[in-house]
């Protein structure tokens, strides 16, 4: 039996736990997927020597700081400096750990279909290992990005500077930060909703809740919405061919 997990903390609500054993059962693969919830990134050692593992995902808050135990990086991994894919590669009795970034691939299947040619400028909330997916693969499909965050960084905006002006110039609007993820179902980024018109789209890496408060203001200004479950279902088909590869 082939062993695949996600490393990540917290991890109680996991889609890729349930996603890989619906799969596996399926298509009778015998494999399974196990969620190892790490405090510290030091555990990852621990967790290498436990296990025979073949496959891993990588979430919050280590798709940045496990690079530094990964003997190599695909291109676009390495260009994004995210990792939410590792590959563990073994022959001649060695070990070798390759990182790979899939969340660029699902975020941009899920959202290229409903890009219009008005939308040429995208704010992104969040400065995390997500956002830098998601900045790589604006930037490929030639939008223009700014990071929101809540405090100052150079090139960056903070909440309390976005006014009319910004949303009317930035019609796409992403939530790469996991605020409003349940149990914080009633929390949303701070921005100025009244601004949003039927031209904006806004994207929420969140799945879970399925329409987030974030999304609801959104639509209630008609705005154009879509959840993060399509980036993530299609990142973990990418996860899997990267493994089975």
């Amino acid at each position: 039996m082939k062993h695949f997990g996600l490393i990540g903390f917290p991890l109680g609500h996991s889609f890729s736990k349930k996603f890989f054993t619906e799969k596996f059962k399926q298509e009778n693969i015998d494999a399974q997927y196990d969620l190892y919830e790490l405090t510290n990134l030091l555990e990852f050692e621990n967790l290498l020597t436990e296990t025979e593992l073949y496959g891993l995902n990588v979430t919050i808050p280590y798709k940045e700081k496990v690079i530094q135990y990964l003997d190599e990086l695909d291109e676009t991994a390495a260009e994004i400096g995210a990792v939410n894919v590792i590959k563990f590669i073994r022959g001649d009795g060695n070990l070798k750990l390759k990182g790979y970034n899939s969340d660029a691939i699902g975020f941009e299947n899920s959202l290229a279909p409903l890009l219009k040619p008005y939308h040429q400028k995208a704010l992104i909330l969040g400065t995390g290992g997500a956002s830098k997916a998601i900045d790589y693969t604006l930037r490929k499909l030639g939008i223009i990005t700014t990071f929101v965050s809540r405090t100052a960084k150079p090139g960056s905006l903070t909440y309390d500077q976005l006014n009319e002006d910004i949303l009317n110039e930035n019609l796409v609007i992403i939530n790469a930060s996991p605020v409003g993820t349940f149990p914080h179902a009633d929390e949303c980024p701070n921005i100025p909703y009244q601004f949003l018109t039927d031209k904006h789209l806004l994207f929420d890496a969140v799945y879970n809740p399925t329409e987030t408060l974030f999304l609801k203001k959104g639509k209630e200004q008609k705005a154009q919405t879509l959840n993060g479950e399509g980036m993530l279902t299609g990142q973990a088909i990418a996860a899997w061919k990267i493994w089975n590869e």
